[in-house]
């Protein structure tokens, strides 16, 4: 059996240790680059940006280096109060100095760190003002948002009312163009009203529902991005409003996704006219990715009327076989008995493959005896399509299905598939007795193709007696 034994040999020569050559030692690396001088690079957690700050090189003939260099090495040991007044003592001394507006943002930021927010909301209005040109000044508007937000927080009205006028553009022709600025999108966190709206997420709901409303009364294209952000934020404030205005949102707004998101996090208001509205859309969109929030958003509102109109969209035949997968999958997601019965007696129903498969895998994931035991029936049951007989058999070995069961299967089976399917799930399953099925197959198997699928397997094992079993196919 020359072909058998180099099989089994390259297996054997596949779990051969790797001999890693370690790399040389970075201790001269390490001193040419001390001897260089070289300036440590800064970790800093939660900075909007480094810009401004790395291609600041520090420059012998600048009055403001030797600061400059101690107020980065402050900030860098996390010495906050130091760093503010270093950078803060830098534009001071320096008004004109190319530095003088990063300092005052690098300022800023380390009394944000320090929870000093007047003192830091104070420099970051003088850096605006004043340096315009300085290379961190848009980080500086979002530090600020975060400041103000920071402030409003707690009771402050002045950074309360800076929110409510930065949060969405300030009249119906404002696209953005007439401040400098471009339409933002919902992630555009550098944006100076993406970084407002999200400092709405520090305030209370009493003081953020009033602007979020005003953001979503809005209909121009150029505010869709801060719209999405918004039905985010108001997913988070439960207030009585709350469901009246995503509700509209979902009906009335005039860009597709930011109708998507008020259906998606519909699935945050368990209400039966929240439930109502996910059905009616259902039944009457056309709009794939829609149906598809509406879909999500029902499984998770876990009420009876809510698990009665998946089920019911699951089985309906004329609805689109993807959204009816979608149906399916979330059905199964929802590990309940009843759901469980639901899908055992749709599969019998369904033609559709796609739809068959998706009910098996469903099952499966709800680790119920009852289910497994289903999934074994399939597998053994001659008259289903072979690709169903083999998920079902996959799945039932995935989820813990008995694996004295499962190695009797092997004998009783009479189709060359459905044997090999089972190697492979032998070879999954980490139980000795699916090793020793899999010596057994290897040893005595009459076809050759089986049995070298079963030796490509043992080879794959940490079991120590699998290479004893390779090691005497070899030597036969």
């Amino acid at each position: 059996m020359p072909g058998m034994s180099f099989l089994v040999a390259s297996v054997v020569a596949l779990q051969q240790p790797v001999v890693v050559v370690p790399p040389p030692p970075m201790a001269p690396v390490v001193a040419a680059a001390r001897a260089a001088r070289a300036v440590p690079a800064i970790v800093l957690p939660d900075l909007p940006s480094l810009q401004g700050l790395e291609s600041l090189t520090p420059d012998e003939q600048d009055p403001t280096d030797s600061l400059w260099r101690a107020a980065r090495q402050a900030l860098n040991r996390a010495d906050y109060q130091a760093a503010a007044n270093l950078y803060g003592d830098l534009a001071r001394r320096y008004p004109t100095a190319s530095r003088a507006g990063d300092a005052l943002y690098w300022a800023a930021f380390a009394l944000y760190k320090n929870d000093n927010l007047d003192h830091a909301r104070s420099l970051l209005f003088t850096q605006q003002q004043r340096y315009a040109k300085s290379a961190t000044r848009r980080d500086g508007e979002t530090l600020l948002a975060r400041v103000q937000a920071a402030l409003a927080k707690q009771g402050d009205s002045e950074a309360a009312a800076w929110i409510a006028q930065h949060a969405q553009p300030q009249n119906a022709a404002d696209t953005g163009g007439s401040r400098g600025q471009t339409c933002p999108s919902e992630d555009d966190d550098d944006d100076l009203r993406v970084a407002a709206l999200n400092g709405l997420l520090q305030m209370d709901a009493t003081n953020a529902v009033p602007i979020l409303k005003k953001v979503l009364a809005r209909r121009d294209a150029c505010s869709a991005g801060l719209r999405r952000k918004a039905v985010f934020l108001l997913s988070q404030k439960h207030t009585g409003e709350t469901e009246d205005l995503l509700l509209d949102v979902a009906q009335h707004d005039p860009d597709s996704e930011v109708r998507q998101q008020a259906v998606f996090w519909l699935s945050q208001v368990p209400t039966d006219r929240a439930v109502g509205m996910l059905d009616s859309i259902l039944r009457t969109t056309g709009d794939e990715e829609l149906r598809e929030k509406a879909l999500f958003a029902l499984s998770q509102q876990h009420s009876p009327r809510a698990g009665q109109i998946l089920r019911g969209y699951a089985e309906n035949a004329n609805a689109p076989s993807d959204a009816r997968e979608k149906a399916i999958f979330w059905l199964g997601q929802q590990h309940s008995s009843e759901n469980a019965a639901f899908l055992r007696g749709l599969y019998a129903k369904l033609a559709d493959q796609d739809l068959k498969e998706k009910v098996i895998f469903s099952l499966s994931q709800m680790h119920e005896a009852d289910n497994t035991a289903w999934l074994m029936d399939i597998a053994l049951n001659e008259r289903e399509q072979i690709e169903m007989r083999k998920k079902a058999l996959f799945w039932a070995g995935q989820t813990g299905g008995d694996l004295t069961q499962l190695s009797g299967l092997y004998d009783r089976m009479q189709n060359r598939e459905m044997k090999e399917q089972l190697i492979f799930v032998y070879s999954q399953r980490h139980e000795a007795a699916a090793v020793d099925r899999l010596i057994q197959i290897a040893k005595t198997e009459q076809d050759k193709e089986l049995r070298k699928k079963a030796i490509f397997w043992l080879g794959q094992s940490h079991d120590p007696r699998a290479a004893q079993v390779l090691l005497e196919i070899i030597n036969q």
